[in-house]
């Protein structure tokens, strides 16, 4: 099983980090030691003072597939949950700073939370999905995969191509503006088209 990340798929994500607007999808790799589940905590890492929440919409595919042409991707998930993309930023600038690949803070363990997932048919607007996250009870991001910059469709058919996709591969389709740190007791909350789906606190 895949965790594929797509990074800088909302414009003013892009913006409020001061980094280009990509002209095609930018991705990287999380391992399967990077999830939480069920709802159970995040601990704080000790190697990073600066650790942000980004929301994202997670699609889990449902069908082998390779070279998948944007006008097929549809049929390769049926399903659409949510989850966090935990990002060490100190480490992040650090190393874009030198050059050198974001795994260290990006990839770390427990640097994905993942909730429920729900079927696509259950949504009033697949193609408009809302969704939102809460810090302590206060909205901090929100979000409609309408405003991304490369559609679901178009990110399975980029992908497919230098990846073949696997029943059960996971890809978190990126992050909308208003991520900010978090600390040590703080809950998060994170709500698709106002149903909660991931519930869970920072220790």
């Amino acid at each position: 099983m895949k965790i594929i990340c797509i990074g800088r798929n909302y414009i003013e994500h892009a913006r409020e980090l001061g980094n280009k607007v990509p002209e095609e999808p930018v991705f990287f790799m999380k391992p399967d030691s990077s999830l939480i589940r069920n709802n159970k905590p995040f601990f704080y890492p000790d190697f990073s003072n600066e650790i942000h929440h980004e929301i994202e919409i997670v699609i889990k595919i449902s069908r082998l597939g390779k070279q998948i042409e944007k006008k097929f991707a549809h049929r390769y998930y049926d399903e659409v949950g949510l989850g966090i993309d935990f990002t060490a930023r100190d480490l992040q600038r650090k190393q874009a700073c030198d050059g050198k690949p974001w795994e260290i803070s990006k990839a770390f363990d427990g640097s994905a939370p993942l909730g429920k997932f729900i079927r696509l048919e259950s949504l009033p607007d697949p193609s408009a999905i809302r969704f939102r996250l809460e810090k302590n009870g206060r909205e901090v991001q929100k979000g409609n995969t309408k405003d991304m910059i490369f559609s679901i469709d178009e990110i399975i058919a980029y992908v497919s191509k230098f990846l073949t996709l696997k029943i059960g591969d996971l890809i978190f389709t990126g992050t909308p503006a208003g991520v900010s740190p978090v600390k040590i007791g703080d809950q998060l909350t994170a709500y698709l088209e106002d149903k909660c789906l991931l519930d869970f606190y920072v220790r």
